[in-house]
């Protein structure tokens, strides 16, 4: 398809017109009733926005892709209210659609499997397979006839896609077993109507979970430790991929790491409850010249990402505690979770070489990416990243059982009240301190306002700090997530999400807060936001991306969650 962009851009105003004359529910009439009433829908080479712009107008939330830029600029003038998500990409990689780390409702490839080479077609499919939900839908528009102008459109033929289908375990629907006329009248063109669907994940992640969490033989909860890591940096930080393919996503060991010491810390630190069946022999990543030598010094408070540490001794401490952590994880849990009926690893670790920091360190993706790799089969990080409110609370009630069997906490007659507070997740501090601080300073100088109203806050009197994103369901403090707000509208919001026109209404003003209040620390800004939000890269440092992340972040929230809307 990317061959096609230059025809497309050169001729953009006139294509866009011609499409945009012919009305969506003339086009696609056949499915119309297949349009789910909410959800995510992806609309690959999307053209004039025409199709995009009618399924946001009945309520879904759209992913529109287009590889040409005079196409995409063209339509995006069309969305006046910024509502659509457009992307620069294409077939058959979409590497940016993987990027946002979700799975859609409904895919529309209206007018673009023509453009599709054979040799593609079974990748693009595998592709766009990937990424339906259960019971997602995936339209494909054939385009039969010539081509009248330098375009390249390849012959389409309907059994090939059914054939396609059965590869991928996609139930097959055509339309219409004729062709239907060309509703622009051009001669010898006509078109067909594929509707193929997902009816279930079929991908075994849940018996296999199941497996390991509830089946599996446990000496340690070490692998019970390795699956809830993985398991919330899926649901909170989509941006630590490194890199994915159709069967694997690749993270940071030393994301994995960092967060492996903010499970233990509480249970070893605090409680001091055994975590091993052998009660007399100490835990691996328990070293002198690392965790023993962090006790006291380091909370896990301190352990955010974007955290700089510039002390000698809390840094060698800190860097020798990831790296035993690492060895740990490659060594035992990742060695003894295998497949099903093999002694193959399910997750595969590759440690790195790495140099003792000299200056200082950040916790940013450069440091946590120098331990090495973890590989996590790619059904296993869906399941994570879209029912982790299922699967979390498995993981932590087999973990306070396995605990409770071990002989010094028996002794200790720990309760399991003991044992849920121990497990509970401790995100950076929840307080919002630092923030206050933060604008208190400014309104000695400046205003500020909030960030809904645009009404300014006035020194002195009372004021809120918001979480973009309710922390009681999406527990993250980070420094964009954190927005100066009105009392009484910080109440009416409370636990609910911030409806996507509501975001996109506070734009300037929630962009003018970030640079006003975090220039003098933009590295820990962008370090968080770019870890934490999908589709930015490690070195990203555009306000603008950072939003546009932020209102695709809130889709996923919203898609995952259904928390209830505000604004």
């Amino acid at each position: 398809m990317a061959d096609q962009t230059t025809f497309y851009t050169n001729n953009a105003e006139r294509l866009s017109a011609q499409y945009n004359a012919v009305p969506f529910e003339e086009v696609h009439k056949q499915w119309l009733a297949k349009i789910p009433e909410q959800g995510l829908a992806l609309d690959v080479g999307a053209g004039s926005g025409r199709d995009a712009r009618y399924l946001t107008a009945q309520g879904m939330r759209v992913v529109a892709v287009e590889p040409s830029q005079g196409m995409r600029e063209n339509a995006q003038r069309y969305d006046t209210q910024h509502s659509i998500h457009w992307l620069a990409d294409s077939l058959p990689n979409l590497s940016q659609v993987f990027s946002l780390q979700t799975k859609f409702d409904l895919i529309l490839l209206s007018a673009v499997w023509m453009h599709i080479p054979p040799s593609n077609r079974q990748k693009s499919l595998r592709k766009l397979s990937s990424l339906l939900k259960p019971n997602g839908t995936l339209v494909i528009s054939l385009r039969h006839g010539p081509s009248y102008d330098e375009r390249v459109m390849h012959s389409v033929d309907a059994s090939e896609l059914a054939q396609l289908a059965s590869q991928f375990g996609l139930t097959y629907t055509l339309l219409t077993e004729s062709t239907e006329s060309d509703l622009q009248k051009r001669e010898g063109v006509a078109w067909q109507t594929v509707l193929l669907s997902l009816p279930d994940d079929g991908s075994g992640a849940f018996p296999l979970l199941r497996n390991i969490v509830i089946n599996d033989k446990k000496s340690s909860t070490y692998k019970l430790a390795l699956l809830r890591c993985l398991l919330r940096i899926a649901e909170g930080h989509p941006g630590a991929v490194l890199e994915q393919t159709d069967e694997s996503v690749v993270l940071p060991i030393g994301l994995v790491a960092l967060y492996w010491m903010k499970l233990y810390k509480p249970l070893l630190d605090k409680f001091e409850m055994q975590q091993s069946s052998n009660s007399r022999a100490s835990l691996g990543f328990v070293q002198a010249q690392g965790w023993a030598a962090l006790k006291g010094i380091v909370d896990n408070k301190d352990l955010y990402i974007g955290a700089i540490y510039t002390k000698p001794e809390t840094v060698l401490a800190l860097y020798q505690t990831l790296k035993h952590i690492s060895s740990l994880i490659r060594d035992m849990p990742a060695n003894y979770i295998t497949k099903p009926g093999s002694k193959d690893a399910l997750f595969e670790v590759q440690l790195a070489r790495t140099l003792k920091p000299n200056n200082g360190l950040v916790l940013d993706h450069q440091f946590l990416s120098s331990f090495g790799k973890i590989s996590v089969p790619r059904h296993i990080w869906d399941s994570f990243t879209r029912f982790s409110v299922w699967i979390e609370p498995a993981l932590i009630n087999e973990w306070i059982a396995v605990m409770a069997g071990y002989e010094n906490n028996r002794a200790k007659s720990f309760g399991t009240a003991d044992y849920v507070e121990a497990l509970r997740w401790d995100s950076p501090d929840r307080s919002t301190t630092r923030v206050r601080k933060r604008i208190d300073e400014l309104m000695l100088s400046c205003d500020v306002a909030c960030c809904w109203t645009g009404k300014l806050l006035k020194p002195q009197k009372d004021y809120a700090v918001d979480h973009a994103f309710p922390f009681a369901r999406w527990p993250n403090n980070d420094l964009w997530n954190l927005l100066p707000s009105n009392n009484n509208v910080n109440a009416q919001k409370s636990d609910k999400l911030p409806t996507v026109s509501k975001l996109i209404s506070s734009r300037s003003l929630i962009k003018h807060w970030w640079l006003q209040g975090w220039s003098d620390n933009e590295n820990e800004f962008f370090t968080q936001a770019n870890f934490a939000l999908p589709n930015l890269s490690p070195n990203n440092s555009s306000i603008d991306d950072v939003f546009e992340a932020f209102v695709m972040q809130r889709d996923r929230i919203k898609d995952f969650q259904q928390l209830p809307d505000w604004g």
